[in-house]
């Protein structure tokens, strides 16, 4: 029998405001515990929220990023539970009438395009932080973070398999970050994801009961945490069972899934309209505003990159993955023209080593001007392909120019024929028997002797030069 995943997620995305949604207490990430509280975020008698207006302008910078139909008038709602880290007894959020419905993404699976419906983004605030302490059964409570602005983006059911939530996920980040409203930094907590996951017969329209996975902090593991609870309840139906609507949470360490607690639907929660806050009323003239302030997205980007620059579909993905990483290449692109050439060294060599260092374009120590005088030094003639990767390499460590380092280093390319034809006969001579060889139909040796004439240059010998003169002496 074969089954299908349905797969929805739920996705919370922290605002980069400088204060928290209801009250003017700092947001900012690593401050000793508790020290950015006040009345109102700790839910004391008699304090009243009064709404950030920076967070409903990066929510609707989001909902039209997302193609989101905007609600000319939202409210917020009381989200009943209790928890020892909601210091309330409740969550404000919104439920029936958030503040964008009806979106979308487009999402690229094995190079085709699917999209990706959005049923809602709502504006809400966080919960704080639990400490449990490893040596003793205590929790400790950081409040830092309770009433720190989220938005929640809630898809569709559309996904079918584990990759195509991995590549929603990376869409939604790429587009928060090209915003500039969240950092999208899943390890710290800023962008966090839960699941909603069921299966059922291929070809049904029915849904199965579903369950809602917590714990995912990579794109690697909610790959990871999906394939597994889709084969858990294969393997749950194939043996006559029946799949539990619940929480769980995934393991990282052991790879499954484990029971929480069963799932909560809306009704248990309670909610009602928060008497404290008027409803939230956006005019069409502010959201025009907001609308012209958009940037350039990722999925118009990737595309002018493509008709614009001659890039193959895959370089462009990766330009555009980020802004700062899109405007290094074009700044790079405008002083030195030549697309292709630049993007495969951002692609290898820059990305390489920003990758093994853990860092961004943002901290690169090879600025767009250094790689363009690089890229220069390449295309003048003046040292090869192969000796730029070794000034490539000490630009990195010494953070020099590449003139500077090529001056010091005296590694300018021989392009003089009468020295490169020296040491081609010298090669030849050495190697009389591979000669014979070669003139006696094993042609693979041009290979073999063009290495050894790089070699006795130490790689500084022009290789078009090279190959050129070669030919023409063997030849003869």
């Amino acid at each position: 029998m074969k089954y299908e995943a349905v797969i929805g997620l739920e996705v919370h995305a922290q605002l980069r405001t400088n204060t928290k949604i209801f009250c003017n207490c700092s947001t900012e990430f690593g401050a000793p515990p508790n020290t950015h509280t006040c009345p109102v975020c700790l839910g004391m008698p008699g304090s009243l929220p009064v709404l950030n207006r920076k967070v409903v302008e990066f929510t609707l910078r989001m909902a039209l990023a997302t193609r989101c139909t905007i609600s000319p008038l939202s409210r917020f709602a009381r989200k009943n539970y209790f928890y020892p880290d909601l210091p309330k007894g409740y969550q404000i959020s919104q439920y029936k009438l958030p503040i964008a419905q009806h979106g979308y993404v487009d999402i690229e699976v094995d190079g085709k395009k699917k999209r990706i419906g959005i049923r809602r983004i709502h504006m809400e605030e966080d919960a704080g932080k639990l400490i449990h302490d490893p040596y003793r059964s205590v929790s400790m409570i950081d409040f830092n973070r309770t009433g720190v602005p989220l938005i929640e983006i809630v898809s569709e059911p559309d996904l079918r398999t584990p990759h195509e939530a991995s590549q929603y996920l990376k869409q939604l980040r790429d587009i928060l970050r090209y915003l500039e409203i969240c950092d999208g930094n899943m390890e710290e907590g800023s962008f966090r994801c839960d699941a909603n996951i069921s299966i059922r017969i291929k070809g049904s329209q029915t849904f199965g009961p579903r369950t809602e996975l917590k714990n995912m902090n990579s794109f690697k593991n909610v790959e990871k945490a999906l394939a597994y609870e889709i084969e858990r309840q294969k393997m749950v139906i194939e043996g006559g069972g029946e799949v539990i609507q619940e929480t769980r949470l995934w393991d990282p360490v052991k790879g499954i899934t484990v029971s929480m607690r069963g799932k909560e639907e809306a009704h248990d929660y309670r909610y009602f309209p928060d008497p404290d806050l008027i409803p939230v009323v956006i005019e069409e003239a502010w959201i025009a505003e907001v609308q012209k302030s958009l940037p350039e997205l990722p999925d118009a980007k990737k595309e002018r990159f493509i008709k614009e620059y001659d890039l193959p579909s895959y370089d462009a993905g990766i330009l555009t993955s980020s802004r700062a990483l899109a405007d290094y290449f074009e700044t790079c692109v405008e002083r030195f023209p030549q697309p292709k050439t630049v993007s495969n060294w951002i692609m290898g060599p820059l990305l390489g080593i920003l990758n093994a260092s853990n860092k961004t374009i943002e901290e690169s120590p090879v600025s767009p001007a250094q790689l363009v005088e690089l890229l220069t030094l390449i295309d003048s003639g003046v040292i090869s392909g192969k000796i730029a990767k070794t000034v490539f390499d000490d630009m990195v460590s010494t953070g020099k120019s590449p003139t500077a380092i090529v001056e010091e280093k005296g590694l300018v390319q021989v392009t003089d024929e009468g020295a490169i034809s020296s040491v081609i006969e010298e090669v030849l001579n050495n190697h009389p028997k591979e000669v014979a060889d070669y003139k006696g139909g094993k042609t693979k040796l041009f290979g073999y002797f063009v290495g050894q004439v790089m070699k006795e240059t130490k790689g500084k010998a022009n290789p078009k030069k090279v190959n050129e003169l070669l030919k023409k002496i063997l030849d003869s």
